[in-house]
C-alpha cells in the first residue's frame, strides 16, 4: 500500500515517498506531472471507438476536484482510496481529488477483488470491482462507480448496503463525471454537478454546458431530459438498433435480460432485408451452446422487435483496457 496524506504533508515530503512496484512509481510520476505542469495530457480508454488524447489546464483539474467534493460534501482530512488504474483519467482525478481537497489517500494495486482492513470516507470504483469486492464495500462511507453501466442485479445488491452509493456520468472530454445518481430504487434520473447544465439535440442526445469545454459538448448518449440539472440516460445512439422504423436500445433490453441469461453477453444487430436491422443476441463461451431463447426469455420480459431473433456465441469478447465490452455488429 502507498499512502499519501495531503492532509499534513507538504507535496515536497510527499514526492520523497518511497515507492517499490510499477503502479506505486505511476502515481508518483503523475503527481509529480500535475503539480509542475500547467497543462496535463489524458487519453480516453477507447470504449466508444479510437483512444484519443485530451489536454486540460490545471485549474481545470481543480475545478472538477471542486465540483465532487462539493456535491458530495468532502472535507479535509477525508480519507479516501485510489484503487483504479492511474493511466485513465477516473484514477487520475482520485489523485487530484486528494491533492486538491488536502483528503489522506491510500493507494492500492488496481484489481478485480479489492480489500483492506482500513475503513475510508470516500472510494471509486468500476462496478466490475464493486460486483467481486462486496465484503469490501461496507468499509467505504461514500462510493463512486463509473466506467460502465449498472446492471439490474448489481444495482439490487448495492441498495442493501449502508454505503452510500452513486453510479457517475462522464467521460474523459469532461474530466470524469459531470452527474451523479445514487443508488436506489426510487432514484432514476441523474443530478449535474454545480456550474454543468443540460440539454438535447435533434437526435435526443445529451448536450452538455459545463467548465471544461469552450462550447456545449455533443454526445452520442440518448438521454430523456428532466430539466436542465436532470436527465435519465438511455443508451449509446451509435448503439441504436432500427428496426423496421423502430429504435431499440441495446442497453435497455440487456437491463430487462441480465436476470436470465447467465453468461457475459451484450445485445447487437444484424442486417434485415426488409426491416432494415434486428436484434441479435450475442454470448461469450468456451463451449458450444444451444439455447432456445424462447425457453430462456419469459413472455412479456421483451417486445416482438426486442427479442433476439438470433444467438451469435464468441469464444472471448473483445474489450478494452478498463474492462469494457468492445461491441460488434454483424
Amino acid at each position: 500500500m502507498l499512502i499519501l496524506d495531503f492532509s499534513s504533508q507538504s507535496i515536497s515530503e510527499l514526492l520523497k515517498t518511497p515507492t517499490n512496484a510499477i503502479w506505486q512509481h505511476s502515481i508518483m510520476e503523475f503527481l509529480e506531472e500535475f503539480h509542475t505542469q500547467n497543462q496535463l495530457i489524458v487519453k480516453s480508454s477507447g470504449s466508444t471507438g479510437i483512444p484519443k488524447k485530451f489536454t486540460f489546464s490545471k485549474e481545470l483539474f481543480l475545478k472538477s476536484a471542486e465540483m465532487t467534493a462539493e456535491f458530495l460534501k468532502l472535507k479535509k482530512g477525508n480519507s479516501a482510496l485510489l484503487c483504479l488504474p492511474i493511466q485513465y483519467i477516473a484514477g487520475k482525478m482520485m489523485l487530484v481529488r486528494a491533492y486538491t481537497l488536502g483528503l489522506k489517500l491510500y493507494c492500492i494495486e488496481p484489481k478485480l477483488h479489492i480489500n483492506s482492513d482500513e475503513n475510508y470516507d470516500f472510494a471509486a470504483m468500476t462496478p466490475l470491482q464493486a460486483e467481486h469486492s462486496q465484503l469490501f464495500l461496507p468499509k467505504v462511507q461514500k462510493l463512486i462507480l463509473g466506467g460502465m453501466p449498472i446492471g439490474v442485479e448489481l444495482h439490487e445488491k448495492l441498495c442493501a448496503f449502508p454505503t452510500e452509493i452513486y453510479e457517475t456520468f462522464g467521460m474523459t472530454e469532461t474530466l470524469s463525471h459531470i452527474a451523479l445518481k445514487r443508488i436506489s430504487r426510487e432514484i432514476t434520473a441523474f443530478e449535474t454537478l454545480t456550474n454543468c447544465t443540460i440539454s438535447i439535440n435533434d437526435k435526443q442526445c445529451l448536450v452538455i454546458d459545463s467548465p471544461f469545454s469552450e462550447n456545449p459538448l455533443q454526445t452520442n448518449d440518448v438521454v430523456e431530459c428532466i430539466d436542465s440539472k436532470h436527465f435519465i440516460w438511455k443508451g449509446r445512439y451509435d448503439n441504436v438498433i432500427n428496426s423496421g422504423g423502430i429504435k431499440l436500445f441495446p442497453e435497455e433490453i440487456e437491463k430487462n435480460l441480465l436476470p436470465f441469461v447467465t453468461k457475459p453477453f451484450y445485445i447487437s444487430s444484424q442486417k434485415h432485408t426488409t426491416l432494415g436491422q434486428e436484434v441479435v443476441l450475442v454470448i461469450e463461451s468456451s463451449e458450444a451452446i444451444d439455447w432456445n431463447l424462447h425457453n430462456i426469455i419469459p413472455k412479456n420480459v421483451l417486445s416482438k422487435f426486442e427479442f433476439p431473433k438470433k444467438l451469435i456465441v464468441q469464444k472471448e469478447f473483445n474489450r478494452t483496457q478498463s474492462g469494457k465490452i468492445i461491441r460488434e455488429k454483424f
